[in-house]
């Protein structure tokens, strides 16, 4: 039985996948039961982020998982839109508090990532012309 064919490629990149992304929440679980600042998910997901900058994940033997993830995302969204439809009377009381500050906090958002964004550029740019 040969290993190196695409189904086997495709579990062991499967297996990887979900063991990265299971080690990566439960330190984060870890994490979040040492200091609760923010939720374990969130932990997990720095983890993830830094393992992958680094090198320490394999990005590319990820990216079949996280495109499957992304592409069927929808479903985890189901849950809040049973969870809307059933306490329309609190948005009836509270709908337009609710709508306007999600249209700042996202106006606010985007002006923050933009502004960070652009500081990174430009000290990129910075770094890049002095080493040349």
């Amino acid at each position: 039985m040969q290993l190196n064919t695409p189904f086997f490629t495709s579990v062991y990149h499967a297996l990887y996948s979900l063991i990265a992304i299971s080690s990566c929440l439960l330190l984060g679980y870890g994490i979040n039961w040492l200091v609760s600042i923010i939720p374990a998910s969130l932990y997990g997901m720095f983890i993830m982020a830094v393992g992958l900058k680094i090198n320490l994940i394999n990005a590319d033997k990820m990216a079949v998982s996280i495109n499957w993830i992304i592409k069927h995302m929808g479903v985890c969204f189901v849950p809040a839109g049973v969870g809307i439809m059933e306490h329309v009377g609190i948005l009836k009381i509270h709908g337009v508090v609710l709508i306007s500050l999600t249209i700042v906090t996202t106006i606010v958002l985007m002006v923050v990532v933009g502004h960070l964004f652009q500081y990174g550029v430009k000290k990129e740019k910075v770094t890049s012309k002095g080493e040349h």
